[in-house]
């Protein structure tokens, strides 16, 4: 019974991040409000996004804290709050306003919206997992998969309310959507108790772990970090102008979501992976397609080539997706179960620099060149590079300690 219910629980958990994972939309939003706001610079836009990955990262952390205190259900709660406050307020807008709207862009969509994405994200995450200590690679890139597909299923959804309602009422029913959505999964996710009977297979028991001060003064959890900064960079590089790079190849916009495709997809392969290579080989063939992705896209800017574009695309939306979920499986399995929602919620800041390094580069990089992306292109192979040094530096320090600890 206990097997049953665990599946269906993280059925519930994964609709719920699908809608939390509108968030990576942002690229369908940004044509509309550029239409409405000529004012906005390229780089006024990706802001937007920027704020709303480092409230995210905020969020997450903040659910990490509430989890010792609150039961899952009231965290869930409060983040469908902020994420309707935070699309109403979208909804209210000033078209005639710029300058003020912008700040409320900022503020509704960027810190609400990013924040609550965040809370509902990382408390389902670490709720879940203590109902897959077995399988723990499979249940996050499950979950995960919901939340990169979010954006292609709800962005979808989003076009055609855009087209037929405009973009201000799109975000009131969205809003609206979210909350309740949110609001029902609530009911239904809830940490394993004794009498679910739920086996702990994975050989480490939910009290042990790593506190994270201690976490915090390894050099595994710094150069991991690293490495996420890198290989998320490049994939946000992308995810953040998806549908702008297909349409500026002669594709549609909505082929741009072909990495939310993707991006789900990846999650869900790469958990497995891990789950059955471990650590070393699944970041070594995450960093493979990485490259190939860009090598690509590189080669479809230079000849105009649609199909190598896609390609690309296609890759980077694996890559991208793979990185999240090899982040959930190596704290818990590096660092241990008991103080994960934590641990979890600082590995996630590496989304702060990453949201930085990624956007805002790419756009100026954009601007500097005409509107065209072989130089982007061409940083996604350099970050590449900088993640392959990282990965042999963790793999370096991983095995001298785990040769200190069998001493």
């Amino acid at each position: 019974m206990a097997n049953n219910k665990r599946w269906f629980y993280l059925a519930i958990g994964t609709v719920v991040l699908i809608f939390c994972g509108l968030i990576y939309g942002w690229s369908l939003f940004k044509a509309p409000f550029a239409e409405i706001y000529p004012q906005w610079s390229l780089s006024q836009l990706s802001m937007t996004f920027t704020i709303s990955m480092t409230a995210f990262c905020i969020g997450a952390f903040i659910a990490g804290k509430l989890s010792a205190v609150l039961k899952p259900r009231y965290i869930i709660l409060l983040a469908a709050t902020l994420l309707f406050v935070g699309f109403f307020g979208v909804s209210r807008l000033d078209a005639s306003d710029a300058t003020g709207s912008l700040r409320m862009l900022y503020l509704c969509y960027g810190v609400l919206g990013g924040g609550g994405v965040g809370i509902c994200y990382n408390n389902v995450i670490a709720t879940l997992n203590k109902w897959f200590a077995d399988r723990p690679g499979l249940a996050s890139g499950i979950m995960m998969m919901g939340f990169g597909l979010g954006a292609l299923i709800l962005g979808s959804i989003a076009t055609g309310l855009i087209k037929s309602h405009g973009l201000f009422d799109t975000f009131f029913i969205l809003g609206i959507m979210t909350f309740v959505a949110l609001a029902i999964g609530s009911l239904f996710i809830r940490v394993p108790e004794e009498r679910d009977g739920v086996v702990q297979k994975s050989g480490a028991k939910p009290t042990d772990g790593m506190k994270t001060g201690e976490m915090l003064k390894t050099p595994q959890f710094w150069i991991f970090v690293l490495w996420c900064v890198a290989a998320n960079s490049t994939g946000l590089m992308v995810i953040s102008s998806a549908a702008p790079i297909a349409v500026a190849f002669g594709a549609p916009a909505i082929v741009g979501m072909i990495v939310s495709i993707f991006n789900g997809a990846g999650r869900v392969m790469i958990g497995a992976i891990f789950d059955k290579l471990g650590r070393k080989r699944t970041m070594a063939i995450n960093m493979l397609i990485l490259t190939a992705a860009g090598t690509s896209l590189l080669l479809g800017a230079k000849t105009s080539a649609v199909a190598l574009i896609l390609l690309g695309l296609l890759g980077m939306g694996l890559s991208y997706g793979g990185n999240p979920t090899i982040t959930t499986s190596f704290i818990n399995k590096q660092f241990g179960p008991r103080y994960f929602a934590v641990n979890f919620s600082l590995a996630n800041f590496s989304l702060i620099p990453a949201a930085i390094i990624g956007p805002m580069i790419s756009s100026k990089l954009i601007e500097k060149s005409g509107g065209t992306y072989d130089t982007t292109f061409m940083m996604i192979l350099v970050l590449a590079a900088v993640a392959f040094v990282l990965w042999l530096m963790l793999n370096k320090t991983c095995a001298a300690m785990e040769a200190n600890e069998q001493k």
